[in-house]
């Protein structure tokens, strides 16, 4: 009985950690959230300067899953905004609609790169002994050569810092298949025959960003009982008799914790324990790779530059990789009406030049590069702000399968440690899918079910899509209070 009192550890402050201490709280058991950085969120945080919010990577709050849409309506009900999705493709000094439309295609590729298009596709649809070992493959092998050429090579390059020879198949099967650019680009060029549904048209949104979801999740936790502590990074994991049997964070230990659910980096879990796991696993950790990237904000005079969403650039002349126009997530990201707050975006590693460089050549940096693709001069920026996400996208290259598979053989040999979230799997989850593998956890640990949390997400379905009547996109009806307009 004293240990279903004693508190139970929830490592890491993103979304999947304050998932857990959310619903151990609701269930009546004690949660101590801890955190390395001094908000939580991780990196679907807000970052808040000068009354200018940035949503670091954007995120659409979109989901097939009913238990995260529930839960997200029930923590933040009426500071849910109904917005509008809009994105195009910068490519070839042009503009893409996105999804693609025919028209749209047809007059901005011109007849000749659509026959080659064609072609190439039908090479692709005729050729047997197809093998899908790379991400480059699995594209080409589904859609042509020429269009992985035209429109993912130079994008996906720049996204990933490697060749796409490099990056695995699974990471295509997870984020490509169902409906995606290539799929919509396949029904634009060849027709859809009932087989693609369309993108969403819309997307629910917390008024002043992501972290006013995270910020009043950790306030829930609050007043349930649990903690959520800050500026308390993990340091050690004592491990004895198959559990975890103390912690160490921010220089104060926790002994013989019931239960430990960890959203923090499988590298890092196997890094700090003690004793140190078997050289194999270690070898297996300090191999796992991660691409991290940057937003660098600039505040810019005038009006928005465009309505977008975002924009993605699959132009090789310039670093940054994607636009976000902040006004067009929520008005209320943006303070002054007369200025406009876009976000570019740049895909890095930590330690390389991007990463190293000075905040205010980073802000001279974007700026330039604003004023080469024709948004707006560099003497409309105003000012700007960097801010840097390490560790923000796990990478599949040609060994991270069984690096994972390594680690978890290790990690399920310990009875109390739970591993959830994206980081924590090594899998790239969006924010719903990161919350549901601490729904079940938590699951797990109370109700003695037995799920298998490294395959939630694993079923290889792209999630910008609508979906079919057996599994509805599910979307909360519209409220006075979702109005999409600022105050």
């Amino acid at each position: 009985m004293a240990a279903e009192r004693s508190p139970i550890l929830v490592l890491g402050g993103g979304p999947a950690g304050l998932t857990a201490g959310y619903l151990l709280g609701q269930a009546g058991r004690k949660a101590i959230v801890l955190e390395a950085e001094d908000q939580v969120g991780g990196i679907a945080k807000t970052v808040e300067q000068d009354g200018y919010r940035f949503d670091l990577g954007g995120h659409r709050f979109f989901t097939k899953s009913v238990e995260v849409e529930t839960l997200w309506h029930e923590v933040l009900g009426g500071e849910f905004l109904l917005r509008p999705r809009m994105s195009r493709i910068y490519w070839n000094n042009r503009y893409l609609d996105y999804p693609l439309r025919g028209p749209d295609v047809i007059r901005k590729l011109g007849p000749f790169e659509l026959a080659r298009c064609m072609g190439s596709y039908l090479r692709a649809a005729l050729r047997r002994n197809k093998v899908d070992d790379s991400l480059e493959d699995w594209v080409s092998n589904r859609f042509g050569r020429r269009l992985f050429e035209l429109f993912f090579k130079s994008y996906t390059e720049k996204v990933w810092g490697v060749p796409t020879s490099e990056i695995r198949a699974e990471w295509a099967a997870q984020r490509i298949k169902g409906l995606s650019f290539f799929s919509a680009a396949k029904a634009a060029f060849f027709g859809n025959k009932d087989e693609v549904k369309s993108l969403i048209s819309e997307f629910n949104y917390p008024r002043f960003g992501p972290g006013q979801m995270w910020d009043a999740m950790t306030d829930a936790i609050r007043a349930q009982g649990g903690e959520v502590r800050l500026e308390e990074r993990v340091e050690a994991l004592e491990i004895a008799g198959g559990r975890v049997v103390r912690v160490t964070a921010g220089g104060e230990t926790f002994d013989d914790p019931p239960a430990v659910i960890s959203s923090l980096p499988l590298r890092e879990v196997v890094e700090m324990a003690s004793p140190p796991p078997p050289q194999v696993v270690l070898d297996a950790a300090r191999g796992l790779r991660y691409r991290d990237f940057l937003t660098v904000a600039l505040v810019v005079d005038g009006e928005d530059l465009f309505p977008d969403n975002w924009i993605y650039i699959h132009e090789p002349g310039v670093r940054v990789g994607r636009i976000q126009n902040f006004r067009s997530w929520s008005p209320w990201m943006v303070p002054d009406a007369d200025k406009a707050c876009v976000g570019l975006e740049y895909f890095c590693f930590a330690g390389d030049d991007l990463w190293t460089m000075a905040d205010d050549d980073l802000v001279d940096l974007a700026a330039g590069e604003l004023e080469a693709l024709r948004l707006a001069p560099k003497s409309r920026v105003d000012r700007g702000y960097a801010t840097r996400v390490p560790k923000a996208y796990p990478i599949y290259d040609a060994d991270y399968a069984e690096r994972v598979a390594t680690i978890r053989a290790w990690l399920d040999g310990i009875e109390n440690l739970q591993q959830v979230g994206r980081n924590g799997l090594h899998r790239y989850n969006n924010s719903d899918h990161s919350m549901l593998t601490a729904m079940r956890a938590v699951d797990n640990l109370l109700a003695g079910a037995h799920h298998d949390i490294w395959e939630v997400n694993a079923e290889s379905v792209y999630h910008e899509t609508d979906v079919t009547d057996e599994h509805p996109y599910r979307t909360a009806p519209e409220t006075p209070e979702m109005q999409t307009t600022a105050p």
